[in-house]
């Protein structure tokens, strides 16, 4: 599992290198056929950008890699990991370095190089037990889950279509604490169409886009609640001090706990961008959706966490889990009804930064977490 860690971290693997991505891809395909079944490269589906200019580009993606074992088999899960990361191939963190005899420090080797190197670990060893003829899997590896799943999002949805739980491969916390129920994301561009003047010579005929992006961006900030964040975190455009700049793109970050506060985002939304073209007298464009709806802790998410709290307590783990505000994969798998836990991975820290490090020993502790929280579903035949 190191030497897998080790060698997928030093795949560089960026959402937006493709050719990373494309060898990632070809390295886990030849890595996950141990396993006894049909390995496949799946053609991302067709997605959306808004350039800082206000244009709505198509954008590329890498492949995602699927292996289909048992798809026949009457109890069926999930497994899902991510091969990009969040350093692009100019990123000045690319290289390995052990800070002790248990810390590895690399750019993905918890979220999650180390993830995936454990997760065929434990199907592995699944397939060495009586058990594994009673279960059937589909595994999923994306490549664009640290932007948001959008060219995954429906394969994701297909996959889980049927499934009696589902694992997910992104780090646990270093202490071994599991993420338990998630808020929602929603990420959007708003493009402000103005109408540039002179800034001295008539500027009241001009209709100034960033001013308009700034009222928006306060309008919108101030609908946060207590199960509604809201975060406004870029303004993109202008240009020359002495024009009226006749275009704004807004860059704004929703993070809804519940239904009922996407839906009152959402009116949010319609009703600032409403009063400030009237306002402003400017043209605004609306980009983007929630795509990934809050997870909360229903009944069978509660018991696949206790199911995976006993096969910890067997191993002599502590298994613990709690609230967070990300948000990952796991979202869209309980959207589609299914019970997931989506913090089996390795146990590290500092994730998306320098910093980020591995616990060498989680490796196979959490391998034999998962390899036993399987077996106990194919033994009971649910959760």
């Amino acid at each position: 599992m190191l030497a897998n860690t080790r060698a997928w971290a030093a795949i560089n693997s960026g959402t937006r290198n493709l050719a990373g991505l494309n060898a990632m891809a070809q390295t886990l395909a030849n890595a996950f056929s141990a396993l006894p079944g049909e390995v496949s490269l799946i053609e991302p589906a067709p997605a959306e950008s808004v350039d800082s200019d206000g244009v709505v580009r198509a954008i590329e993606h890498g492949q995602h890699l699927v292996v289909r074992v048992r798809p026949e088999a009457a109890v069926r899960m999930l497994f899902t990991g991510h091969m990009d990361t969040v350093y692009p191939v100019d990123h000045p963190f690319q290289s390995l370095t052990n800070l002790d005899a248990n810390t590895l420090n690399g750019p993905g080797v918890a979220d999650m190089k180390g993830g995936l190197a454990l997760l065929l670990a434990a199907l592995k060893a699944v397939e060495e037990s009586p058990l594994a003829a009673r279960i059937g899997y589909e595994v999923m590896i994306n490549s664009d889950e640290e932007t948001g799943s959008f060219s995954s999002a429906a394969l994701i949805a297909d996959l889980a279509r049927g499934k009696v739980a589902a694992l997910t491969y992104e780090p646990a916390l270093a202490d071994g604490t599991l993420a338990g129920a998630r808020g929602g994301t929603g990420n959007f561009s708003i493009v402000v169409h103005g109408k540039s003047a002179h800034a001295g010579r008539n500027p009241d005929d001009g209709r100034n886009a960033i001013v308009a992006a700034s009222d928006l961006a306060v309008r919108l900030s101030a609908a946060k609640q207590e199960a509604l964040a809201v975060n406004p975190a870029r303004i993109e455009g202008g240009g020359p001090n002495n024009v009226v700049p006749d275009l704004a793109v807004l860059r704004v970050n929703f993070r809804p706990a519940s239904p009922k506060a996407i839906a009152a985002a959402q009116t949010a939304i319609d009703s600032a961008i409403a009063a400030v073209a009237a306002d402003r007298d400017v043209r605004i464009d609306l980009h983007g959706s929630f795509n990934r709806p809050p997870k909360p802790i229903d009944d069978g998410a509660a018991r696949l966490f206790g199911l995976v709290r006993q096969a910890g307590a067997d191993l002599g783990l502590d298994i613990a889990w709690k609230a967070t505000g990300g948000v990952c994969d796991g979202n869209n798998i309980a959207a589609a009804g299914v019970p997931v836990v989506d913090t089996m991975g390795a146990r590290g820290g500092a994730i998306h930064s320098a910093d980020e490090f591995l616990l060498v020993d989680s490796l196979p502790e959490r391998a034999a977490l998962s390899a036993l929280t399987i077996l106990k579903i194919a033994e009971k035949g649910e959760l």
